[in-house]
């Protein structure tokens, strides 16, 4: 009998005009950015904080992602080639962006925010931006998804999706896990229950209780999702480069909440 799996044939450009196209993975980089945006801006208002901020704020994220995310693929991915052609690094446009190493390029860009702008604590920021940055990594997940990137294991499950656009022949043959729907769904429930804890219980109260929840969850589906992935390269072998790099991820995210919990309870 044959298998029954999902034929993911998707182009990687919304349209395309002369020399330029639209990419959705592009698109959903900024739309991600964009909603963020509104919602920290909320977050800004109902607590009294300088609009003029969010400005600077934007720009320091938008530098530390990118900056970050490129970083952390040369370095933890293909250091051997990158190491080879280091002209070829700085060439974002090409591809090649690291969840972990934009998490680093977050972290400093709000210590430097709260340094120089805000004037506030780390965390004062960090837990309003957290529940903004889940969505966008969804975001970026379903563009992973259109480009037919970062593809799953070979499944005999009917809702395994054969990538017919994948970059490497190998990964057309066979229908695979849609790993970045399952990072996608977990990121937007992420993302929706900070959300909640925000507006609904007052969580921003307890400093570094968001932040440290938004640690826990985004890398704790991480390590799992790992399980379906195909081989990203990197190092390790009894985990893979990611679930590495999540383990003191999640760590950090249980002692911020333990910390954060020293207070009154908000759940």
């Amino acid at each position: 009998m044959d298998l029954l799996y999902i034929t993911w044939d998707a182009s990687p450009e919304i349209f395309r005009i002369g020399g330029f196209a639209l990419r959705w993975y592009g698109l959903m980089f900024a739309a991600g950015f964009m909603f963020g945006f509104y919602m920290v801006r909320k977050m800004f208002l109902a607590e009294g904080a300088p609009e003029k901020w969010l400005d600077y704020l934007f720009y320091f994220l938008i530098a530390g992602t990118v900056l970050g995310a490129r970083f952390g693929h040369v370095v933890f991915y293909q250091w051997d080639y990158y190491s080879q052609h280091l002209s070829e690094i700085p060439k974002v446009w090409e591809g090649g962006l690291a969840s972990h190493g934009g998490v680093v390029g977050v972290v400093l860009a709000l210590a430097l925010f709260s340094y120089f702008i805000s004037k506030k604590s780390f965390f004062w920021v960090s837990d309003k931006v957290a529940a903004p940055i889940a969505l966008v990594g969804a975001m970026i997940r379903f563009g992973n998804l259109m480009n037919s990137e970062i593809v799953g294991i070979p499944t005999d499950k009917p809702w395994g999706f054969k990538f017919v656009n994948a970059a490497r022949v190998s990964m057309r043959e066979a229908a695979r896990h849609p790993v970045q729907l399952y990072e996608m769904l977990s990121y937007l429930l992420v993302f929706g229950i900070l959300l909640w804890l925000y507006w609904k219980k007052d969580a921003w109260k307890k400093s570094g209780l968001l932040t440290g929840l938004w640690f826990i969850g985004i890398f704790g589906f991480r390590f799992i999702w790992e399980y379906f992935k195909s081989d990203q390269g990197g190092f390790g072998e009894a985990l893979t480069t990611g679930q590495w790099l999540s383990v003191p991820c999640v760590l950090a995210g249980l002692v911020m909440v333990i910390l954060s919990r020293r207070g009154s309870s908000v759940v």
